[in-house]
């Protein structure tokens, strides 16, 4: 009799282990060039990777001119995903003006409010909290415990993982007579297609307009997006990048994790800003920028930190005029 056929999970093992760890039935590949004196002793049965590394490479290999971009193709094959069924849990709250196509899911637990429309395809997870006057387009994926809050309006194929919120308040105050005044915020946010947005991850809608993220934006974990913020085509921002209010970012541009973008300031199209950098004033060049203090001894960093405060003074012995 023939031997049976793998299991997708046993397909899977034998794929993505990195070069000096893959042994023999097993598919690695090589992207980052810092990996590369790893090829010759790799124990891999072939090894995706670009041409240029082909002629070095002891097993049969798979060229590709993007290894990593074949290498996610490739993972797709594998991934699996919990399956769904069209139709509204018994244990969903859906209001009775809502619509939802007869081909979406609504997951258990999850609530859908007034006004709102759930389109071909889209899958609500458990736990969801869709808010009035929100539209999921056909295709959309909220994970599970992904709160939509209002006027939120998500584009065709957006994913958003749990613990995401969308549409919350934005940070809005003004100050009388000595108190707060809390500035109502009547606008609403709008994703385009093809986004995907990480857990915990907060947009907030926006004051008047409505806070944007155009088409194939990708955010990571615990990004937080202020009100009226624009985010161009393409752009992908790691963990724990801030964006303050009415900032406007560019299309394709890269922020490193844990980098700030103060509010009312534009970023142009196709900007690098590395990780943990501060972004202060508008840019308006492509090209890469940085401005954190890469970690180092902490003596030294104690005696720099020493002298730098002492800067003005000794600027201002030279002779150098300071500029406010």
């Amino acid at each position: 009799m023939p031997a049976p056929s793998p299991t997708l999970a046993e397909l899977a093992a034998r794929f993505t282990l990195g070069l000096r760890a893959a042994g023999e039935g097993q598919l690695a590949f090589l992207a980052n060039p810092r990996y590369r004196q790893e090829l010759a002793g790799t124990g891999a049965s072939a090894v995706v990777l670009a041409e240029a590394d082909a002629a070095d490479c002891p097993v049969p290999c798979l060229v590709a001119a993007s290894p990593y971009a074949a290498f996610a193709r490739i993972a797709a094959l594998f991934e699996t995903r919990p399956a769904t069924t069209p139709g509204v849990h018994a244990s969903a709250v859906v209001a009775g003006d809502a619509d939802i196509h007869p081909g979406a899911h609504v997951g258990p637990f999850s609530s859908i409010g007034a006004r709102c429309r759930i389109g071909a395809g889209a899958v609500i997870g458990p736990g969801c909290i869709i808010g009035d006057d929100c539209v999921v387009g056909p295709g959309c994926e909220l994970l599970a415990r992904v709160t939509l809050v209002t006027r939120v309006r998500l584009g065709a194929r957006v994913r958003v993982h749990p613990g995401a919120v969308i549409g919350a308040e934005g940070f809005g105050l003004a100050m009388d007579a000595g108190q707060w005044l809390k500035v109502p915020q009547l606008g609403g946010v709008q994703v385009g297609d093809d986004c995907e947005i990480g857990a915990n991850t907060c947009i907030d809608r926006g004051a008047l307009d409505d806070t944007v993220l155009e088409e194939d934006v990708r955010l990571d974990n615990l990004v937080q997006v202020g009100h009226n913020v624009r985010i161009g085509a393409h752009t992908a921002m790691a963990g724990c990048v801030a964006v303050a209010g009415s900032a406007r970012i560019g299309r394709y541009c890269l922020v490193g994790g844990g980098a700030g973008i103060a509010g009312h300031l534009s970023v142009c199209d196709r900007v690098t800003i590395t990780a943990m950098s501060l972004v202060t004033a508008s840019i308006t060049e492509p090209g890469e920028y940085a401005s954190a203090m890469a970690a180092q001894d902490a003596r030294r960093f104690r005696r720099n930190a020493a002298r730098f405060r002492q800067l003005d003074a000794l600027a201002r012995r030279m002779g150098t005029p300071p500029k406010d």
